[in-house]
């Protein structure tokens, strides 16, 4: 079986990659998990200077996922580059370096700063986070302002460059569109939803910034509808992103469009969830007789619903 995916030219062995801001800078889970054999590790946003992030609280669990505020906490591209990347390399990860700045200048800076670095497969530019003030969702939810970004880190790079997309928009094709013909060579999606908690013995937010990203199993299905709906606007790569937390998880997001998905908020709950969702999925493929993952892609059948349904 053959479970080899290709996203804009980088060729992984697997569609099961960690997600940004989940798994560190990826060196952390190196005792626990075999990162050469995972399709590839996408590190915490990296800015243009160290970012000490927001104050604590960060965390809040949810019913159903949880909500974060990080504000982008990380130790700067630069220090990336001379302290993380050289062990990375030599432990066989596929890289791929999640990009963030305030500005498009500072986009820019991070990205020529990681050109220098040897053993990066791709950029992941993060113009969706919603835990700051300036930068990520401010200009992912502006087609017009997400166009200048791409295009300008597009020039700037050496590498594949990878969109994340925000769910906080009225219509992902609009954005989806706007990225693709700015050059992105495919898209990530999707990042948290905006959600608020509130403390009802204090009558005061959870969270110093208020508002807050929700993610895991919660927005499932509705991240599941955005990939499936951009796929239908753009014909470049897809990557899932929204509570995956098996196997099967990732063979939705695979039949609604996308080319590879990655593990999020399960890395939470259980360091290994990676490898046990890249497990699932094979075999999953093993039981289906499908001998190529990449047959999966898109391969949804829109007509009626079965009855009955099924478990296999």
């Amino acid at each position: 079986m053959d479970l080899s995916v290709d996203i804009a030219g980088v060729r992984l062995q697997n569609p099961v990659l960690a997600a940004s801001g989940t798994f560190g800078y990826g060196t952390e889970f190196e005792d626990i998990v075999n990162l050469a054999g995972l399709g590839g590790v996408v590190t915490k946003g990296l800015s243009r200077q160290p970012m000490a992030g927001n104050p604590s609280p960060r965390l809040f669990e949810t019913a159903a996922g949880m909500l974060n505020s990080v504000g982008l906490q990380n130790i700067g591209a630069a220090a990336f580059v001379r302290t993380r990347l050289p062990r990375l390399r030599q432990l066989g990860a596929v890289v791929i370096a999640n990009v963030f700045g305030e500005t498009v200048a500072d986009y820019v800076e991070v990205i020529e700063t990681l050109n220098a670095g040897e053993g990066i497969a791709a950029y992941e530019l993060n113009a969706s986070c919603p835990n700051t003030a300036c930068g990520g969702m401010v200009f992912g939810a502006d087609p017009t302002l997400l166009a200048e970004l791409v295009g300008a880190c597009k020039r700037a790079s050496r590498r594949p460059l990878i969109v994340k997309l925000t769910p906080n928009v009225a219509d992902i094709g609009v954005t989806a569109r706007a990225a693709a013909e700015a050059g992105a060579d495919a898209l990530s999606l999707v990042n948290t939803f905006l959600g608020l908690a509130i403390d009802p013995e204090t009558r005061r937010f959870r969270f110093a910034r208020g508002v807050a990203g929700l993610s895991g199993p919660a927005i499932k299905p509705l991240a599941l509808r955005l990939v499936y709906e951009a796929r239908q606007a753009v014909r470049l790569p897809l990557i899932g992103i929204g509570g995956i937390a098996t196997g099967r998880d990732a063979v939705e997001f695979l039949l609604a469009g996308a080319s590879a998905v990655q593990v999020g908020t399960m890395n939470f709950w259980d360091p290994k969830a990676t490898e046990n969702v890249l497990r699932e999925l094979t075999r999953f493929c093993h039981r289906h007789g499908i001998e190529q993952v990449r047959a999966l892609t898109g391969a949804l059948e829109t007509g009626p619903p079965a009855t009955g349904g099924t478990t296999a």
